[in-house]
């Protein structure tokens, strides 16, 4: 303290001393604030980025595997769909229920795994992100556009097309009770697949 210092100065000094230290300290608390949220920002990005490409990996690894198991699934669905239920010799009848278990478990294992079957009803319109159309067929039941029969089942995989469903498809002039009338077109071909720019169907040749 100087000789034309008063206490009260000190004090003062003391005080604006104080009050810069507690800015200081307020703006470093403040940085590493930020730096904290850009840390746990960061950290969530890579998180969410790593379960991503997990999930990516998992499906293609699924796809090869589910593609191998495509053809059995057609075959236990074409087996079951063609069997003599009316037959009276029990071997017979307890030898199509073990096939029915067969396909059910499989198409089960199939679901917990991500693997969709994709089969339309009678009925259902179209939709060429899921469906291709193999023939058209005029009909007085199902409306213009509607599926008539699927000839073989289509499949998804995490939400995303393994095979289309092939289905045979109501045609133009075909009418069905209190069905609306077609929509104009444009000469496109209605049932040609879609482009699925958010990734399309898997490669299933691969």
């Amino acid at each position: 303290m100087t000789d034309d210092q008063t206490p009260a100065d000190d004090v003062a000094l003391e005080a604006d001393d104080a009050a810069q230290e507690i800015e200081a300290l307020k703006l470093e608390v403040a940085a590493l604030k930020d730096q904290a949220l850009r840390f746990a920002a960061e950290a969530e990005n890579t998180k969410r980025r790593a379960e991503r490409e997990m999930n990516d990996a998992r499906a293609y690894a699924i796809q090869k595997f589910a593609r191998d198991l495509l053809g059995a699934a057609d075959n236990l669905s074409r087996a079951t769909a063609s069997s003599p239920r009316d037959s009276q010799d029990p071997a017979v009848t307890n030898f199509i229920i073990g096939v029915e278990m067969t396909e059910k478990e499989l198409q089960g294992a199939f679901e917990r795994n991500g693997l969709r079957k994709i089969d339309p009803a009678k009925g259902e319109k179209f939709d060429p992100h899921l469906h291709q159309a193999v023939m058209e067929q005029p009909s007085d039941e199902i409306a213009a556009g509607g599926v008539i029969q699927v000839l073989q089942a289509g499949y998804e995989l995490m939400g995303r097309l393994v095979r289309p469903a092939m289905v045979a498809v109501a045609a133009k002039g075909s009418t069905a009770p209190g069905a609306p009338a077609e929509p104009a077109t444009t000469g496109a071909n209605p049932y040609a697949p879609a482009d699925d720019s958010a990734g399309g169907a898997f490669d299933t040749k691969a």
